[in-house]
């Protein structure tokens, strides 16, 4: 039975989330985990959670945790990549230091000088999980859930050609949210989804006799629904199609809504605050920065009694187990996945990083042809796919200079930034960040 590995297992909620997943799949009983972190303190919490679960379970899956990364993978037949390189330390400046400069991110961690920064401190990380696959578990397929996952993936695919898949939640959280909005049973619909990641479209939402969409028109009009989701909603009214990212996320990637702190505070954030939900707080500068402390100090309160819980016994939407399960019984499903743009969407850059739909079974990860996308969600995109293009020529060619390229070429940040004041701001970054830059010292 299949050894299952997670790189970064020290990130304890989806650790626990995707293990339980995985506990719940008849098929994969039999799995072996494999628990692998940096931290061992964070590690021991995991492999502790994990145990509890198999125990209470009853089940004979096997769990095993230590800090030798290549141990973790050898003999792996799925190696699952969670990890933060730098941690909330990288992160507080990926956001401190831009903020100084009026770029006021709320997350920080796909474009932006943040996401640039995560991903200069990322790649070269996952480039060694790479060649230690090659090296360790040949056959080994990898779901990549680490940010930014459009920049990620398509150095992996540049770097080493490895098979594997980026994996995000934000297709399966939207089509849910959509659904509720306009009443229509979940498994009633039938949906079409493209582009990038965190910048997919609905290109078709449906029922096997309706077009959803104006459904979806009328919903938005309902001020709470639009308190939920302001973002999103105008860029649906703008741009004709709705967008998979948060309003929190889908806000950092268009020169539109963050212009400066005061849009922020005024126009921005009590939108999100017409309704609690869960970006009540997202939305300010740094909001998921302070959620991530929030988070860590609330785990360190409810260890004990997180060890006590029941687990779910529902999976989650994420693809993870899914995936696995497909690839293990033959039993084909249909998921959207991060890959390499192999003629998949015509108007989007050759080779750059798209999310489409994708067959899953035992040949692996198949995507689907798309074709092109409206010219004006092609032209959003490619915004984004230039910042991505840059960042990874910096990360593989250590390159400062495309670091600065990649900075300037940000929607968010040209919108608020002069040249000079960008090549500052990034100058500043790059000499904060050094211990984790050691290829562009």
């Amino acid at each position: 039975m299949p050894k299952i590995t997670f790189i970064g297992a020290g990130s304890l909620v989806f650790t626990r989330n995707l293990t339980n997943d995985i506990l719940l799949t008849p098929a994969l009983e039999d799995s072996t985990i494999a628990l692998m972190d940096v931290d061992a303190g964070r590690l021991e919490q995991s492999r502790q959670i994990v145990q509890a679960m198999v125990d209470r379970r009853g089940s004979r899956t096997r769990v095993m945790a230590t800090l030798e990364r290549k141990k973790a993978i050898e003999d792996s037949d799925y190696v699952v990549t969670t990890f933060q390189q730098g941690g909330l330390d990288a992160y507080r400046i990926d956001i401190e230091i831009p903020q100084r400069y009026g770029v006021e991110q709320c997350v920080g961690d796909t474009l932006g000088p943040g996401g640039v920064f995560r991903a200069l401190r990322t790649i070269p990380v996952l480039l060694e999980i790479c060649d230690e696959i090659d090296q360790y578990a040949p056959d080994a397929l990898l779901l990549n859930y680490v940010n930014p996952m459009a920049a990620n993936c398509w150095a992996i695919e540049s770097g080493t050609g490895l098979p594997h898949v980026g994996l995000c939640h934000s297709v399966q959280g939207t089509s849910e949210m959509l659904a509720r909005w306009i009443n229509i049973p979940y498994s009633d619909l039938i949906f079409f989804c493209a582009g990038i990641n965190h910048q997919a479209f609905f290109l078709e939402f449906r029922t096997k006799t309706e077009d959803l969409y104006p459904k979806i028109h009328a919903a938005v009009e309902n001020p709470d629904i639009y308190g939920q989701e302001p973002v999103r909603i105008d860029l649906f009214k703008h741009f004709g199609y709705f967008v998979t990212e948060s309003s929190g996320h889908a806000s950092e990637y268009v020169p539109y809504f963050r212009k400066n702190a005061r849009a922020v505070d005024t126009e921005l954030v009590p939108k999100f605050t017409d309704k609690v939900n869960d970006w009540l707080e997202f939305g300010r500068t740094g909001g998921y920065y302070h959620h991530c402390l929030e988070r860590v100090r609330r785990f360190k309160e409810e260890y004990e009694s997180i060890l006590q819980e029941d687990p779910s016994t529902e999976r989650t939407h994420e693809y993870g187990s899914r995936i696995i399960e497909a690839v293990e019984t033959n039993q084909a499903i249909t998921i959207n996945g991060n890959v390499a743009n192999t003629e998949l969407i015509d108007n989007l850059p050759s080779g750059c990083c798209v999310e489409v739909p994708c067959l899953v079974d035992s040949n692996g990860i198949q995507p689907v042809k798309v074709g092109p996308l409206p010219p004006q969600l092609a032209a959003l995109n490619r915004t984004n796919i230039n910042v991505q293009e840059l960042t990874v020529e910096a990360a593989l060619t250590g390159s400062k200079e495309a670091v600065y390229h990649a900075v300037m070429l940000d929607p968010l940040t040209a919108a608020v930034c002069t040249l000079p004041q960008i090549h500052e701001m990034v100058g500043e970054m790059l000499a904060a960040q050094a211990q984790w830059l050691p290829k562009l010292a």
